[in-house]
């Protein structure tokens, strides 16, 4: 009976390293089928799941609260499993060169806890190579153990939007792939139980690895090629989205929109590539090109806000503006790497201090990662430029009474930065309003 029959019959148990945006569904999803332990080594965190609470609101707490997955930050616990899949993040250093400091710890924890005859699938994005020569070599010192022999490996892209109710990891077709042909067939076979758009089998971890990397990368430009184009037409007085808006009509146009890009996966996953690129003696020049343009946006942005409100005859240093929208992407607690901190630093070199509203963000992380205090909706009073900077759902609700309420009386112009164009622009070009957006 092979690994995939033991699991299955609940003679052997699946493991989650890593209970975070992607872990945590995983488990989940896993658990409806067979027996889970969810291991993360955040004690607080694993008390809210185990309290029925879902920090990540990937799934939400009734799912958390009915869910079958043994919940723990004991890593002990690990040895009671034997298909084990490590779902941390793969950060970068503040120099863009990849940080595998999360991957390297949950290779050291789990290879302490290795028992013979376990398959380990790496989902964590990292450059080719990541998995076998440097997460094998941590697995085999702490556990004592021989891959190929006593332990087998393989890797899974996570393919999770955060925030995405709709293309979920049941319904996104998953890469697989195994050290040998043999780990192959039990890895993808685990997958599909879960996964119902089916599984790819990619010839070689490296492959699966690169190909990972690379979907990030391809939308990473395509993005800054739109935010290029934005600071071009802005300069020429056109609209952008109306520029896209009228280009989309043919066929094969691709349809990217500009933004401010950040988050864990699309402002990161490029810098695996290149990292890895210059280590083979080749420098990346449309990559990093993209990623330059996109780490400028937050900057350019603000910049703008202080344009506008010069234009709208507003003293700078003693502006009062709103951010409205703080975390990495619409609808998602999540604020790690988030760009829209790139704005409020930038203000911050005029000598405005914003005011930042997020009732969807993970306020305490917010306050952990930046400093930033994230202030109530009746804080967005008597301003002088109101910046909607995420396109969370609460906000595309807003209408033009809304919007008036927020601003200081007396002022001839009512600055207003639509980051991602959610509003209305006809309904805000009136006398009253200098309307900005990328």
């Amino acid at each position: 009976m092979g690994l995939y029959e033991k699991i299955v019959s609940g003679e052997e148990k699946l493991s989650l390293v890593g209970l975070g945006y992607v872990g945590m569904p995983i488990a989940v999803a896993f658990a409806r089928k067979i027996k889970v332990i969810g291991y993360d080594l955040n004690a607080h965190k694993i008390d809210l799941y185990k309290s029925g609470v879902d920090p990540t609101r990937e799934v939400g707490d009734e799912v958390i609260k009915n869910t079958t997955v043994e919940f723990t930050a004991d890593e002990k616990k690990l040895q009671e499993a034997k298909f084990h899949i490590v779902a941390v993040p793969t950060p970068v250093n503040d120099d863009h060169t990849p940080d595998l400091t999360p991957v390297e710890g949950a290779s050291r924890i789990l290879g302490r806890n290795l028992t013979k005859g376990s398959i380990v699938v790496f989902e964590s994005t990292v450059y080719p190579g990541v998995t076998e020569d440097v997460c094998v070599p941590i697995l085999e010192k702490e556990s004592g153990l021989k891959c190929g022999v006593d332990f087998k490996i393989g890797y899974s892209p996570e393919r999770i939007n955060p925030g995405d109710k709709v293309h979920r990891l049941e319904t996104i077709t998953k890469i697989v792939s195994g050290m040998d042909e043999e780990t192959l067939d039990e890895v993808a076979k685990v997958y599909e139980l879960v996964v119902e758009a089916g599984v790819y089998r990619a010839e070689s971890i490296k492959v699966a690895e690169a190909a990972k990397v690379i979907e990030n990368s391809q939308r990473d430009i395509n993005i800054a090629f739109m935010n290029e184009l934005s600071i071009i037409f802005n300069k020429m007085g056109i609209d952008t989205r109306a520029v896209l808006a009228a280009a989309g009509t043919k066929w094969n146009f691709l349809k990217f929109f500009p933004g401010l890009v950040g988050g864990h996966c699309i402002g990161v996953d490029p810098y695996y590539l290149t990292y890895k690129a210059e280590q083979m003696g080749y420098h990346s020049q449309i990559i990093l090109a993209g990623r330059r343009i996109n780490d400028d946006m937050g900057r350019y942005v603000a910049e703008n806000i202080v344009k506008n409100l010069i234009k709208a005859d507003v003293a700078v240093k003693t502006a009062k503006v709103a951010i409205m929208g703080f975390t990495f992407k619409e609808n998602c607690p999540d604020t790690r790497n988030t760009k829209v901190i790139d704005i409020v630093k930038e203000l911050r070199e005029y000598g405005i201090e914003p005011v930042i509203v997020d009732e969807t963000a993970d306020a305490e992380e917010a306050k952990h990662l930046y400093g930033v205090e994230l202030s109530d909706r009746s804080a967005v009073k008597d301003v002088d430029a109101l910046v909607i900077a995420v396109a969370h759902k609460e906000f595309e609700g807003f209408k033009k009474e809304d919007i008036d309420a927020c601003f200081k009386d007396g002022n001839a112009k009512k600055v207003l930065v639509d980051v991602k164009g959610i509003l209305d622009r006809n309904t805000y070009q009136g006398e009253d309003y200098i309307y900005w957006r990328l």
